[in-house]
């Protein structure tokens, strides 16, 4: 089902006193109205980070398309426990990538961080993360919107208020992704997995994180891209804990 996003980023709007959602944002527009010809009368989805809507074309105008709300339903999408990602800030593509996918196996935050390898240096986030995002989020069926907040230092990520931290590293073999999830004595209710940059982490990075609490594992014998390696880690929790 066609997909549009709700949020102060757009101008599309619910009236929930009137069961109306009206969709004012002019690429939504041009999406429904060229690309799939959309009728009066069709029914399509929206989201707003925490409902879902079913509506009904009731009008399509010039600059507007006014939609009964049909149905309202809770987030079935999302898993109960929440999976959060640390990213080494990564190339243009490579991060692009990575938003998308993680976006898509419902990943709830993506952190960009900096560390002593990174090759990549932003001062703030990129707009093109946000969208890249959302479209995800349209195509994948989601509701819950992945928050990206701006950038910090590995050092400055927030780490004690998460119940369970893996961070992979090629340098290990003692413990897999799976014994620590096998030995895990209750559910965690948040996890956090930290990627390391392309040039990977350095010895005192993984001592200064093993330290914090984080539990270190390794992927296999073979080296993955980071990108390969969040979206497998992230798939691998979801899976495990949805």
């Amino acid at each position: 089902m066609i997909s549009v996003i709700i949020d102060k980023e757009t101008d599309n709007k619910i009236i929930e006193s009137e069961k109306r959602i009206i969709i004012r944002e002019k690429n939504d527009i041009n999406h429904l109205k060229n690309s799939f010809r959309i009728k009066i009368g069709e029914k399509i989805r929206a989201v707003d980070g925490e409902f879902e809507y079913i509506i009904q074309v009731l009008e399509i105008e010039k600059k507007e398309i006014i939609c009964e709300i049909i149905e309202k339903n809770e987030d079935k999408f999302s898993t109960r426990t929440i999976i959060h990602s640390a990213i080494g800030m990564l190339k243009n593509d490579k991060m692009n990538l990575t938003i998308q996918k993680l976006t898509e196996i419902g990943v709830g935050k993506i952190i960009p961080y900096f560390s002593k390898r990174c090759i990549i240096k932003l001062s703030e986030k990129k707009d093109k993360w946000d969208l890249i995002s959302k479209e995800a989020l349209k195509q994948c069926q989601g509701v819950r919107f992945l928050e990206i907040p701006e950038p910090v230092n590995l050092e400055k990520l927030e780490l004690t208020s998460y119940d369970l931290i893996i961070v992979p590293y090629e340098a290990t073999e003692e413990y897999s992704l799976k014994n620590i999830i096998t030995k895990l004595e209750s559910k965690p209710k948040k996890i956090l997995y930290i990627i390391g940059p392309e040039g990977g982490f350095e010895s005192s990075e993984i001592a200064y994180l093993e330290k914090q609490g984080a539990k270190i594992v390794t992927l296999g014998k073979r080296i993955l891209r980071a990108e390969t390696a969040s979206i497998i880690v992230g798939g691998i929790l979801i899976n495990e804990f949805e």
